[in-house]
């Protein structure tokens, strides 16, 4: 037998799971009252403007009002009131949204829905997070009404009766509880405004009861008019600085920016800077702010902000995204991806642009902004086909290429990772007039690999990978080593060492040790990642020797302990030119370094 019945919910068993699940955070509440006050200004000034409401001049403001004895936190609206029915009506009832309701009576006479953030339901009720009792006190613009107040500490019960309000608009009074108490603190309270109220449309002014005035002007606590509203072509290079400076706290000036502001097909405002990396090893996090209607969400919602945009710093406000009901995650909806792709492609134009126009600007920038570009390239391929004619390389010549100008040998590119390190190595392709680039940054480990898959016709070997053809000698022809090498087996005793002997152009160099490019690779992943594939073996190495240097063709006519202290010697300042020695062999080092002292 088929049957239908309907739900029933008991508001006595909802408070403590709105209390406790709706936000993710408890200083939200404040977010939340303070967001309702300023729907209840943009109600009025909506009535206002299609002459359904009276304007009576008064400035809009919302006042936050802390009493530490008194342990309350007031928060006051002079917006569009309610009456005794209609404090019954939103209040009351869970989740039924007076906002959305408005919007829904007027979205034919006005754009009623301009900065109206509320739609749930539920904002009111953060108040219970901190609160044991909550009373409002409100007076509804229309004529002749009478004020009303209300009361409840959080159980199913309420009490409503004659208000004392004088004025219209609405007070929320929250008497803190002792998990609140943090919230009557002065400082604590100002850093969650500025948080999340800090450009809210409607001038916000806190007061603490009790404590000195100055004698002042009263000024409000945030910015009603932040520069991601006003239009590019009327914001100056000095405003773009300050607003990053009030948003960020970064006494480093960005380098430059891009202004989002779209109309179609979604709304969409907000600046996006990049900043100047001080660490040129590591990638320096970013931080991109998420508002809807200037009432701040969250930091780096990935559904919205690309993964690798996340490495700039900005403010994107975005009032038609879905929004869950606590507002700190993103419903599931296709509008999301596209706006994430339209912000992924203002950021490839910018950059674009500034390449063409502002080719040497480009270059002093890139030391910063290719990390983020590369990874951006690692995370999105639609990205790096965009982009992929303006990444810079550069080279140890101190000039910049694109990729289709990279100095190649044999569909090969040489690159540096440390210039320090291989230095030696540097040294040997400027003497030959050779080039290569370099590639300093922890993430060119994986970009290197990323290009080989993209490229797939040029291969990268790192300068201490091998002895290229370029740098072998042209005018000594290659014979029998096999003495020499025997010589250098002997005297090094190291096993897992190879020894090959070959005539080096730069003939003042007595030998050098290359590197298995595969295994080095995956040596500086695993390293990069902690190990986490396990401790990795030793990195092939190969001692190359210089047949063309003058000590390595005296080495077999020296007395066989002078040939071996030599040769130990040898490698030792090959090691030293490729890496830092350990402990034991700079000790070693320095003992063989006396021996050879005590030859002369």
């Amino acid at each position: 037998m088929k049957r239908e019945g309907q739900i029933k919910v008991d508001s006595e068993n909802l408070f403590p799971i709105i209390k406790k699940w709706l936000y993710s955070d408890k200083d939200i509440f404040l977010r939340e009252i303070v967001a309702n006050s300023c729907d209840a200004v943009r109600k009025y000034q909506s009535l206002c403007s299609i002459g359904e409401a009276e304007d009576d001049g008064i400035k809009p403001r919302i006042d936050i009002i802390l009493d530490k004895e008194a342990k309350t936190l007031t928060v006051s609206d002079n917006g569009i009131g309610m009456t005794d029915e209609e404090v019954e009506k939103y209040i009351t009832q869970i989740a039924f949204s007076g906002a959305q309701e408005f919007i829904e009576k007027y979205k034919d006479k006005s754009d009623a829905d301009s900065g109206i953030i509320g739609h749930f339901g539920l904002g009111f009720y953060s108040a219970y997070m901190v609160s044991e009792t909550v009373e409002i006190e409100s007076l509804s613009y229309q004529k002749d009404a009478a004020p009303v107040h209300w009361e409840s500490d959080g159980s199913h019960t309420y009490e409503i009766s004659d208000g004392s309000r004088t004025e219209k608009g609405t007070s929320v009074i929250m008497h803190i509880s002792d998990d609140g108490k943090e919230f009557l603190d002065e400082y604590k309270l100002r850093s969650v405004l500025k948080k999340y109220c800090h450009f809210m449309p409607v001038e916000i002014y806190l007061s603490v009861s009790g404590a000195e005035k100055k004698d002042e002007e009263e000024k409000p606590i945030n910015n009603i008019s932040p520069l991601w509203l006003k239009a590019p072509k009327d914001c100056t290079t000095e405003e773009y600085e300050d607003f990053y400076r009030e948003t960020f706290t970064d006494m480093n000036l960005p380098l430059f920016w891009i202004h989002l502001n779209v109309d179609y097909p979604f709304r969409l405002k907000g600046i996006l800077y990049f900043p100047k990396q001080t660490d040129k090893l590591q990638v320096m996090p970013g931080e991109i702010k998420l508002f809807s209607n200037q009432v701040y969400i969250a930091d780096n919602i990935k559904e919205v902000v690309p993964e690798f945009l996340m490495l700039l710093k900005g403010v994107i406000d975005c009032p038609d995204l879905p929004l869950n009901v606590s507002r700190s995650f993103l419903q599931n909806d296709g509008e999301v991806a596209k706006i994430s792709k339209h912000i992924t492609k203002k950021v490839a134009d910018k950059l674009i642009s500034v390449f063409k126009n502002e080719r040497k600007s480009y270059e002093s920038y890139w030391d910063d902004i290719s990390p983020f570009i590369k990874f951006g390239c690692i995370k999105d391929e639609k990205f790096y086909d965009k982009i992929k004619d303006i990444i810079l390389y550069k080279t140890i010549n101190n000039e910049f290429k694109t990729f289709s100008e990279l100095p190649k040998q044999n569909d090969k590119v040489y690159y540096v990772s440390s210039m320090d390190v291989q230095a030696q190595y540097v040294k040997m392709f400027k003497d030959n007039d050779l080039d290569a680039i370099i590639l300093e940054h922890n993430i060119d480990t994986h970009f290197v690999s990323f290009l080989e898959y993209k490229e797939s016709e040029t291969k990268f070997a790192r300068i201490d990978s091998e002895i290229g053809d370029a740098l072998k000698s042209d005018q000594t022809k290659d014979g029998d080593h096999s003495d020499i090498i025997e010589i250098f087996t002997k005297a090094l005793k190291e096993e897992n060492l190879k020894i090959t002997a070959q005539a080096l152009k730069t003939a003042d160099t007595p030998a050098v040790i290359t590197l298995n490019e595969y295994e080095r690779r995956m040596s500086d992943i695993n390293r990069i990642y902690g190990n986490m594939f396990g401790t990795a073996s030793k990195v092939g190495e190969t001692l190359i020797i210089n047949t063309d240097n003058e000590i390595v063709k005296k080495i077999p006519s020296l007395e066989e302990d002078k040939r071996d202290l030599v040769c130990q010697h040898i490698y030792d300042l090959a090691l030293i030119s490729q890496r830092k020695l350990t402990a034991d062999e700079l000790d070693g080092f320095v003992t063989r370094s006396v021996k050879v002292m005590e030859l002369i």
